[in-house]
């Protein structure tokens, strides 16, 4: 199976957020390309909120291009097989989180469309959530100019509410 089927089985199989997952699986139907950057007209991203529900805390990325608290992720690449794959391949990047990080079980979380600047338009962002081991140490990637635990109640005056939702949303099904 390929990354763009699997995104589409994925997609099919998420019962929330009907409006905007029906968008996603038509935009894929359109551009048998959307699952990748160079996809003009919006692509998918893989995404993951690094949570450590014993600490009662997530990991928050301060995103280079962009200057604000986000969970990890990004683009899909070449070699990535499952959407779900790309999320945590991208939060482990992204957290340096070497070991332990798993997906929270049950597909993706929420589902976030947002605007990106020209040439592309859309990120269409399907969001995971990776449980972290009490005991992770995250290091500073190249794409991020810091890192940092947040307790969930400060999460709010960090970040935008698209992340505030996902954490909501995440724990939730904790």
């Amino acid at each position: 199976m390929s990354l763009y089927d699997d995104a589409v089985l994925v997609l099919k199989e998420y019962e929330g957020q009907p409006e905007l997952r029906d968008l996603y699986l038509e935009h894929l139907a359109a551009h048998p390309d959307g699952m990748y950057k160079p996809c003009q007209s919006g692509h998918i991203t893989g995404s993951a909120l690094v949570i450590d529900p014993a600490g009662g805390r997530v990991l928050l990325t301060l995103h280079k291009k962009l200057g604000i608290w986000l969970q990890m992720g990004g683009h899909c690449e070449p070699e990535d097989t499952t959407l779900a794959g790309a999320a945590l391949r991208e939060a482990v990047e992204e957290s340096g989180i070497a070991s332990g990080l798993t997906l929270l079980p049950g597909g993706p979380v929420r589902l976030d469309r947002h605007p990106i600047p020209a040439p592309c338009n859309w990120h269409l962002d399907v969001q995971y959530a990776a449980l972290a081991p009490a005991d992770a140490v995250a290091e500073i990637s190249e794409e991020s100019l810091d890192l940092r635990w947040f307790p969930y109640e400060e999460v709010a005056a960090a970040a935008d509410t698209s992340v505030v939702r996902l954490m909501e949303a995440t724990r939730a099904r904790l």
